[in-house]
Formats: C-alpha cells, structure tokens, sequence
C-alpha cells in the first residue's frame, strides 16, 4: 500500500516536473505574450480616458422618531425602529433620485446648457470651464440640441464655424457676432487673449448644445445612492464621469437643492396655514368694523354706557356659548378645506395640519399622516420606474382605500359638527329668549355688543394663530443635514485601473502560452518524450539518442566525443545486459521501425560502428529488400547483394564488402526483388545466417518497417534482439499499442524500445541515453554524463533564442577578459 502511495506520489511528481520543464521550453512564448499583453494593457492606460468618482454623505432624519431613549432600545432591539428608519432612507434615496430633483440642481448649473470638447491627435477631452471661449445661446429661439458644432481659432478677432452632416455650414465668423439660421442662435466670445497660450489654440474644438431632459435622465442613471451602514442614516451620494470637478458642482448642487426642497415643503406648510387664516380675517374683518361702529354709533345716540347687573349676566351669559359656537365654525371651515383638497387629489403634504385649529381628532391625524407616507412612497417608485410598475399599482391602491376612509371620516366630523353647532344654537335660542325680556334699549345695546365681541374673538383666536404659523414658518430648519460636500480633492479613479491592467495583462501573458501548450499537447498524437513510452508500455527501453545537429551518418566515427556517440556506448553497452545467453558465439540485433523515417539505418549504422570500435567483427545486413538505402549511405554500388545471393546469382563472399572502418562490413540489400517475403523465408537465407554467425561477432540487421511489410516478422526468428526504433515528436502514439501486440503475442525476441532525436533543452543538460532501468528484468546499468564533457557538441551546439535575442541589444561591456 505505501508502495503504490510512493508510486504515485513520484508519478505525480513527474508529472509537475514534466510541465515544468516543457513551460521553460517554450519561454520565448511567454515573453512574446507577455510583451504583447503589457503593450495592451499600456496602450489601454494611456489612451482611455479616465473615470473619477465624486461622493458627498447626507444625513436624513427620521422627524417622525420623538421616542425616548427606553422604547427606543425596545424597539430597536425588535427590529421595529430599524425598519422605520430603513423605510426613510428609501423614500430619501427616491427623492434625492428624482428626475424632478435632478432637472432642478441641472437647470441651476449655467455651465451644464453646453458642452465644450477639443479634438487631439488621439483623445477628445471635454473643456469643463477651462475653454478659451464662451457660447451665448439665444433662449428665445430654436436651438438644436445633441449636435457637434466646429469652431477653428483663427485669430483673436475671428474664427471658422464648421457644422458637418445634414446641416452643412462652414464660415468665418468674428467673436462677438451672432450667427443665425433655422437651426442655432448664438454668439461666441473669446476668454482668453490669442496668442497667451498658444498650446490651447493648437486644437480643434466643438460644442454641443446639450437637451436638458437626455441630459437629466443621463446624471439620473449614473447617479449612485447607498447607505454607508445598514444601522445609519447617512446616505453616500456619488457619480462618476470624465470630468471632476463637473461632477463635483452636481453633487453639490442636487445636495444643495436637496436641502432648499426639503425646507421649502416644511415652510410651504406653514404658508398654507397662513393663506387659510388670512381669508378667515378678511371675512371677519368687515363684521368686526360694522358692528364696532354700530356699537359706538348706538351709545352716542342712547348715551347708553354700559348695561344693567341682570344684562350683563346675560350678556356673559351669551358671550361664552357664542364663542363655543365661533370654534365650531372655524372647525367646519376646515372640514370643508381639508374634504375639498382630498377630492380634487392634491398633494397632500401641502396641506395645514389640524392641530394649528385644535383640531385633535386621532384617527383624522393618523389617516393624514400614513396618505402622506404612501404619497412619498410612490414618489420614490415613480422616480425610479414607469406607471405600470406592480409596486406603484399596490401603492395606488392603499392611497384610494385611505382617502375614502378620510373622507368618510372628514363627513363624519362635518356631521359631529354640525350636531355641536345645532346644540350651540339651541343654548344661544335659550339666552336670546331671557335677553328678549330686558328693557328695549338694554336688549339692543346687548345685541349689537355681543355680536361685536364674538367677531372681535374670533378675530383675537385668528391673529393668535397666524402668528404661531409665522412664528413656525421663521423657527424651519431643514430636516436633513449634509455632512461632507463633494469636493474636487478627493476625486478617485475608478477606471482605467491601471494596476490591475497590469495585473490581468501578465495572468494573461503567462496563462495564454500556457492554454496553447495544454491544447496543443492534448491534441498532439506524437510521442514526445520518455514519459509518454513508459506510461504504455512495460516493454524496456534501451536507451535514447540525441538529435543530430549536423545530419552526420557516421556520428559515431566522424563525433566519437560528442553526446549522441557516448549514446551508441550506453547503447552497446545495455545490449551487452539484455543479451544474457553466453553460449552464442554471435548476437544477431535486428533493428526496425513502424515507418520509416523514424531514423532505424542510423540507428543501425552507428550501432555497428560502436561495436566494430569494441573490437567486435561486426556486420550490416541490409534486409530491407523493398526499399534499400544502405549502401548509399556507405556509397557502394547495389547491384549485388542479399536478393541476387537468394536467387542463387552469387555466393556469400561475392555479396560481404569491407568498409574502411575496422571491423565493420556491409552486406547491401542488392537489386528490389519482385518476392521478397518468399526470399526472405527461402533455405539461401537460412544458410546465409548460419555462415554469417561463423564469420562474425554481431550481427545487425536493418529491416524493412514492421507496420508496413512482414519481412521484418520473418526475418525475426534469427535474431537474438530485436530493437524497435520510435522517434521522437515524429512516431505517433498508436505505434506503441502496436508495439504491446508484438510484445504480447512474443513474435519477437529480446524486445527493447530506442528513442531517437531526442531534443532536450540546453538547461537540461546533455543527457542521452544513460540510467536506464529495463522493466520487468529486474537489473539495470546505468551511468551519466551531465557535466559537459562531450568537446563535440561545442561546435553543433545551437544558439539560444534568449542568446539570439539578447545579442541584439547594445549592452555595455563591464566584464573585461584578463589576459592569462
């Protein structure tokens, strides 16, 4: 069990090894995709304008919260208070969201009507206060909005007027001279003398006149408004936008309307109490006057002074139930207000409160104050949605249920009244009746003075109450307070973020190679490196050979220091252990392939080389019949060889040609046979190998490829070894299934596998071929040669690209060689 964890565990670890070093292969990718995404990302910083957040905080407050500190806490601890501020901070955010509110702060802001811009080689910056001239529109006419107009500068007393597409105008025009047609009204002025700053003048500028309402509804989408604490009441206002300081004056001036809004509505409040308690004394002014000077004109006459003990008991009598009655009808007046405000749908926060006219009733109270509430909801939802909203239509229906139960109230209170009055009027009836019995001029005199007094207190009761309303309207301050200003300062950059573009750029540069490697490799059906033989096959492998720089047949001989030739070596020597049986004078090694290509006469003649080197009498024996090209590379002539011995036109010692390299001979494969499989299985060639196996120490035969022709299955039952040649990057995966099914079904003895063309980078050290464990075997031998010895390899050894790359760049020399 732990064995198979350890396994695994070193699998695994190859596995990251194996990434590793095919990442660091393919470095130049890296630094090409990051280069590329780096300039992205530059050009992206460079180029893009810039995004600046403004941000101010409101406090709102709940002016319905008068709890004292214990129910307060109660509340709050049940949520219910948290929820009633939460309510009131919405309905603030629709408000302060409006388009009304923002219509209103943009309508304030004169710079805001147009907008300037100047026309770079790259990027059109806008010119918020900061344009070397002023556009005066005429109000009174038609102006089109949303269209560019050009100006060019050129000179301090004239510019050139240029407006393009349907409108089509082009004409030089001095500042300060209105120019009009059927579509702008306006006059330019310059604000800055010509030639004082000559860079401003290096621009194209244009200006657009701007619609106030697609401008409102395009600060009322990016406006932001959130609450900086769930618990709080503070709400942070910011916007975003090319320009901070024009984002600046915004915020500050919604706030700053915001503000005047909200007091005006308090202050207009007051001014309807007013307004109602002004016509009540313009009434009652006239009857006051009349009856003063009845009063005055009747003691003249009469030279009455004052009235009788028993008149004035009467007189008192009256006064007080007159008065009552004078209340009851200042009440009923209201009734009528208040009924006629709810029918005809206005709204109801201008309305004056009832208990400016101690008028306390709980129920009309507490209906005013939850229509008051839902109007202020569907405000907020108004603002922010159309009509149709379900919110809005929910709302809608909660106000109409609230104002008939305020009107059926408001009629019920009409009726209480007019019942006091009655009662009023029957108490009046009752004292006018005992009046009626005093002496004439007493009884007149009492009449005209108690219709004096109640006009004169009613009166009194109005004055005191308009007072009390101005005295309110002076004592207003603004429910909701600003706490920080938007200020130019404090601006922050939202985008471009260049931090993180250069962040993403280089997760991008590096994971992009990253991506295509994995694709590439997942899709590439090409045997690559040793790991990709060892996870199919249990066959052994005998060794790898290196890639050959230079296209030498003879490496062995022609390089004997290089890597490839100590490769041959381990080779050989490998053989040497997979060989095993002591007895046979002669190892015969067959060498061969799926197809060709994959480098099996290389293999085949440095294999033969090495071993002729050893001391070894060795012998090629070219049995690709279908296909010769040995003796090419030895550069003899192939019109003798192994097929004109098997058809019986020559002997053995007629076909054997000595190379100039000791040790070594060649037998060509000779003219192409129209039967070479019959050849190969004929008694010629069965004595052929027999006298070989006389004459010499190893024998190495080159076969013809395995997955195309048979020969080579024929030819394998005189062999000892067979090798079976893969290369690398070139041979595909399916070849080592087709290797397993040979192996498997044992048509060849002594299997072993060669990788050939092995590439490996140059930080992976020149290792080929060495420390090879063979399978199921259970031995090995092995040894390295990781350390740069092969004086060979110097002169073949490529270039780097990092060498190539970096030998293009003029650094200074700092090292200097010192002479030995």
């Amino acid at each position: 069990m732990e064995e198979n964890q350890n396994n695994n565990q070193q699998n695994e670890t190859i596995d990251i090894k194996k990434f590793v070093v095919k990442m660091l292969a393919n470095w130049y990718w890296f630094a090409l995709s990051l280069l590329i995404t780096l300039c992205v990302a530059y050009v992206i910083n460079r180029y893009t304008d810039p995004v600046y957040k403004q941000s101010a905080i409101v406090m709102v407050q709940d002016k319905d919260n008068t709890l004292s500190g214990g129910v307060e806490g109660i509340l709050e601890e049940q949520g219910i208070l948290r929820r009633t501020r939460k309510k009131v901070v919405e309905n603030e955010i629709g408000v302060l969201s409006s388009y009304t509110l923002v219509k209103k702060a943009i309508t304030e802001l004169p710079d805001f009507n147009i907008s300037y811009f100047s026309m770079g080689r790259i990027r059109t910056v806008e010119r918020y206060k900061s344009c070397p001239f002023e556009v005066i529109i005429d109000t009174n006419r038609l102006n089109t909005s949303s269209h560019p107009v050009n100006v060019r500068i050129l000179s301090d007393n004239e510019y050139l007027l240029e407006v393009n597409e349907s409108i089509n105008i082009k004409k030089k025009i001095k500042f300060g001279e209105w120019f009009t047609n059927n579509k702008f009204t306006f006059c330019i002025n310059l604000t800055k003398p010509f030639f004082n700053n000559d860079a401003d003048f290096s621009y194209q500028y244009f200006f657009i006149i701007n619609d106030i309402n697609q401008l409102t509804n395009s600060y009322k989408g990016k406006l932001s408004l959130n609450t900086t604490d769930k618990k709080s009441t503070l709400i942070e206002v910011a916007t975003q936008g090319l320009v901070p300081q024009k984002e600046v004056d915004f915020i500050n001036k919604l706030l700053e309307v915001y503000i005047r809004s909200g007091l005006e509505e308090k202050n207009t409040i007051a001014l309807n109490t007013i307004k109602f308690i002004d016509e009540q004394l313009m009434d009652i002014t006239d009857s006051l006057e009349i009856n003063e000077t009845k009063l005055k004109d009747f003691r003249q006459t009469n030279k009455l002074i004052d009235i009788t003990k028993e008149g004035s008991f009467l007189y008192e009598k009256i006064d007080n139930v007159q008065s009552e009655k004078s209340k009851l009808t200042i009440k009923s007046k209201y009734f009528d207000y208040l009924k006629k405000y709810i029918i005809e749908g206005k709204d109801i926060k201008d309305v004056m409160v009832p208990s400016v006219i101690d008028i306390n009733d709980p129920m009309l109270i507490k209906l005013l104050s939850d229509l008051n509430e839902l109007y202020t909801e569907k405000s907020s939802y108004s603002f922010a949605s159309n009509s149709k909203n379900p919110a809005i239509e929910m709302v809608n229906y909660k106000i109409e249920n609230i104002r008939k139960s305020l009107l059926e109230n408001i009629n019920n209170l009409i009726q209480a009244t007019q019942i006091s009055v009655k009662d009023v009027d029957s108490r009046i009836a009752i004292v006018e009746a005992e009046i009626e019995k005093l002496p004439g001029t007493e009884k007149e005199l009492i009449n005209i003075k108690r219709k004096y007094n109640l006009n004169d207190q009613i009166y009194t009761y109005l004055l005191t109450k308009r007072a009390e309303s101005g005295i309110a309207k002076a004592s207003n301050v603004p429910d909701n307070k600003i706490i920080d200003n938007a200020l130019f300062e404090n601006s922050v950059q939202v985008s471009p973020k260049r931090s993180l573009n250069y962040t993403i750029a280089i997760l991008l540069g590096l994971l992009i190679p990253i991506i295509i490697i994995i694709v590439v490799d997942f899709f590439n059906d090409k045997i690559l490196d040793r790991n990709d033989v060892e996870s199919t096959t249990k066959i052994p492998i005998l060794g790898s050979i290196g890639h050959n720089n230079k296209n030498l047949d003879f490496v062995v001989f022609q390089k004997p220091k290089s890597s490839i030739a100590e490769s041959f070596r381990t080779l050989r020597t490998n053989l040497q252990y997979l060989h095993v049986d002591e007895k046979l004078k002669t190892h015969v090694i067959s060498i061969t392939s799926t197809v060709s290509g994959e480098g099996k006469t290389f293999c085949a003649l440095n294999l033969a080389s090495i071993f002729a080197l050893s001391g070894k009498k060795t012998v090629i024996l070219g049995l690709d019949l279908r296909k010769p090209k040995l003796h090419k590379d030895f550069g003899i002539d192939n019109s003798v060889g192994v097929s004109t011995y098997l058809i019986g036109n020559n002997v053995i010692d007629n076909i054997i040609v000595p190379t100039a390299q000791e040790n070594l001979s060649i037998v060509p494969s000779g003219p192409i046979p129209p039967n070479p499989a019959e050849l190969l299985e004929s008694e010629r060639m069965h004595n052929l190998m027999e006298e070989l196996k006389l004459r010499y120490d190893i024998i190495i035969i080159d076969t013809p490829p395995v997955a195309i022709v048979t020969d080579a299955l024929l030819i394998s039952k005189y062999t000892d070894t067979n090798i079976f040649v893969i290369r690398q990057n070139y041979s595909n995966k399916s070849v080592l299934k087709f290797v397993n099914n040979l192996y498997k079904e044992q048509n060849y003895k002594s299997l072993g596998i060669l990788i050939n063309d092995v590439k490996i980078p140059s930080y992976y050290g020149n290792r080929y071929g060495h420390g090879y464990k063979y399978g199921s075997y259970g031995y090995g031998y092995g040894y390295g040669y990781g350390y740069g010895y092969y004086d060979d390899d110097e002169e073949n050894k490529p270039v780097s690209m990092f060498k190539k790359t970096i030998s293009f760049i003029p650094f200074p020399q700092i090292f200097k060689k010192k002479n030995k």
